[in-house]
C-alpha cells in the first residue's frame, strides 16, 4: 500500500496516493516537472514497523510518504512536497527555502 501525508502547521491529512500514477504520464508536462524540482532534503529508510520504505522531508514538518521500494517512497514523496507547499500557500504559511545542502543531525 502506498501513501502520502503531508501537513503544513495544520491538522493531519492523510490520503492513499494512486498507485502507479506518480510520474507516469498521467499529469500535465508541467506539473510532472514541478512535482520533480524539488530542492528539499529526503531521507528515505526502510520502517519494519510499518514493512515499507518511508521518505521523510525534515525541512517540511510532517511531510512524509512511503512505498514499497526506496524509487517509490521517493516519488511519493515529491508528491507530498507538492501538497505540502500548496497547503502552505493556501493558509498563508511561510514556506522555508531549501538549504540546499545535506541536513546534519545531532
Amino acid at each position: 500500500m502506498v501513501g502520502t501525508t503531508s501537513f503544513a502547521g495544520r491538522e493531519s491529512r492523510q490520503g492513499k496516493a494512486v498507485p502507479g500514477r506518480a510520474g507516469q504520464g498521467s499529469a500535465p508536462l508541467s506539473l510532472r516537472a514541478k512535482r520533480m524540482s524539488h530542492r528539499y532534503e529526503v531521507v528515505v529508510y526502510w520502517s519494519a514497523d510499518d514493512e515499507a520504505f518511508v521518505a521523510e522531508v525534515p525541512e517540511l514538518p510532517g511531510c512524509a510518504a512511503y512505498g514499497k521500494s526506496p524509487e517509490e517512497a521517493l516519488r511519493e514523496a515529491q508528491e507530498a512536497i507538492t501538497l505540502w507547499l500548496d497547503t502552505a500557500r493556501e493558509f498563508g504559511d511561510p514556506i522555508p527555502e531549501p538549504k540546499g545542502r545535506r541536513l546534519q543531525y545531532a
